[in-house]
């Protein structure tokens, strides 16, 4: 079986070209998802975090989607599975490829916050710090009507 999930953010808006195809052309739209990657506790004891750099590629509808909806930083879960290939470039080298051929993409968290953490550097904006919290649970912003924000 070969079946991905992933999570992540765009690393920028999504390339999209159509086929040349005579009876309908086809998008087909390329982006770079970011995944975090849990690293190993150092010395300090800090949990260090680095992230995969996956490429994606979707086709027809999935395609039309990004191209429509997907931006940089925008958080999404994409549903795939991964294609290998390979081709000879213009210097004669052999290159290989791994892309994981999206099947299904869905938005995780709200337009809002999405907003803010594009424009904020992908920093969550005007959530409430956890040092906020009372009795170790985070105060609960007014206004919420999407998301609850949990650490």
């Amino acid at each position: 079986m070969n079946k991905v999930i992933l999570v992540g953010r765009l690393t920028r808006d999504p390339d999209v070209r159509y086929s040349q195809s005579a009876d309908q052309p086809m998008a087909i739209a390329r982006y770079t998802l970011a995944v975090d990657r849990r690293g190993r506790r150092d010395n300090t004891g800090d949990n260090s975090q680095t992230a995969d750099f996956i490429g994606c590629v979707a086709f027809g509808r999935q395609g039309e989607f990004a191209e429509k909806y997907l931006r940089k930083g925008t958080k999404i879960a994409v549903t795939g599975r991964i294609q290998t290939g390979s081709y000879t470039n213009k210097d004669g080298a052999k290159v290989y490829t791994t892309d994981v051929v999206v099947e299904e993409h869905e938005f995780v968290e709200s337009k809002s916050a999405s907003e803010a953490n594009t424009a904020g550097g992908f920093a969550p904006a005007g959530r409430p710090s956890p040092s906020d919290a009372g009795e170790g649970f985070m105060n609960i912003p007014e206004g919420i009507d999407e998301e609850l924000p949990f650490n």
